[in-house]
């Protein structure tokens, strides 16, 4: 249990760190905003995908918030991962930013399958002793 807990929480707090912090602490800067152009989004965009992405690191990372809230926070960051992944193909071609989308995927995924081990182990009944 104590295995699945540690890789849960670093995969968990890279997302935290990756899709929370750096873009609430980044969005605003003339180099987000220019990222955000040069693929062909609108300037509101860029702030509607950062709020969304610190309300969906806070549901990954908040013990209390139900499962199906989880669920839909897991799969609003592959929907975001996906479209990174073909923004960046289509506007750059084949390169390094089309990649990385798809690795943080990757560990998102790993997140995503350690909490429902997690999950599965809370369900489990424990035996009592005097059974």
């Amino acid at each position: 249990m104590k295995k699945v807990k540690i890789i849960f929480w670093i995969a968990t707090g890279f997302i935290f760190l990756f899709e929370g912090v750096m873009p609430a602490l980044t969005s605003q800067t003339e180099l987000a905003k220019e990222g955000i152009a040069h693929l062909g989004y609108p300037e509101y965009f860029g702030v509607m995908l950062t709020v969304f992405k610190v309300l969906g690191v806070l549901a990954l990372v908040i013990p209390s918030v139900p499962k199906r809230l989880k669920e839909w926070a897991y799969a609003g960051f592959v929907f975001d991962f996906i479209a990174a992944c073909v923004s960046h193909w289509v506007i750059d071609g084949f390169g390094f930013q089309t990649v990385f989308p798809l690795i943080i995927l990757g560990i998102l995924m790993v997140s995503y399958v350690y909490y429902h081990r997690l999950e599965a182990r809370k369900e489990v009944p424990v035996r009592s002793a005097l059974a």
